[in-house]
């Protein structure tokens, strides 16, 4: 399940403060995702019309759906609009084929995929987040970590082993909750 699953079942019941939440959560790779289509000029139009349509069609948001693969299809929908509606401007061809390939599903996957690891992330508790930030991200060894800690090496293995099967937890239960371990 979707570690977003509990917010699309909130934004479909017309919370108000889901509206909130997800653009907390999915803004910014919302953003990202449609800079890269639309221009970085349109791109916070493009997004607000995102939210908007998303936020009018709330009901058709369907229990056990991936929340964040539907906002990023309608966000690539949104794109898609923009792009043919331009009037002035030429369209470069690949990057409306790549858009529009496959209906951007495998794109949209991977933005969506990429939302929830860093959805994760930030639930996770800030000595586990930081050795998986920065092995992943900095592209540090363990042994470097520890040295930029100045924490034992077995220390740095242990928090990421836990922080990794965390995340793994988070993302495929959904339900946002560690069990057991305390940090």
């Amino acid at each position: 399940m979707d570690p977003g699953h509990a917010l699309g079942e909130r934004w479909a019941a017309r919370d108000e403060q889901a509206l909130e939440d997800a653009y907390a959560v999915y803004g910014a790779s919302l953003l990202s995702y449609l800079r890269r289509y639309v221009g970085p000029d349109e791109a916070e139009d493009v997004l607000q019309r995102t939210f908007f349509d998303a936020w009018r069609s709330a009901g058709r948001f369907r229990s056990g759906e991936r929340f964040s693969s539907w906002l990023f299809t309608i966000a690539h929908r949104r794109a898609v609009d923009t792009l043919r509606t331009r009037r002035h401007a030429v369209v470069d061809v690949d990057t409306m084929r790549e858009l529009m390939g496959e209906d951007g599903r495998e794109t949209v996957q991977q933005y969506a995929d990429a939302a929830e690891v860093r959805a994760g992330l930030e639930q996770l508790p800030d000595h586990e987040r930081e050795v998986l930030l920065l092995a992943y991200f900095g592209g540090l060894s363990q042994r470097e970590i520890a040295a930029r800690l100045d924490a034992p090496i077995g220390t740095v293995k242990a928090r990421a082993a836990r922080g990794t099967r965390r995340l793994r937890e988070l993302i495929t239960a959904g339900d946002g909750e560690f069990e057991g371990e305390a940090p």
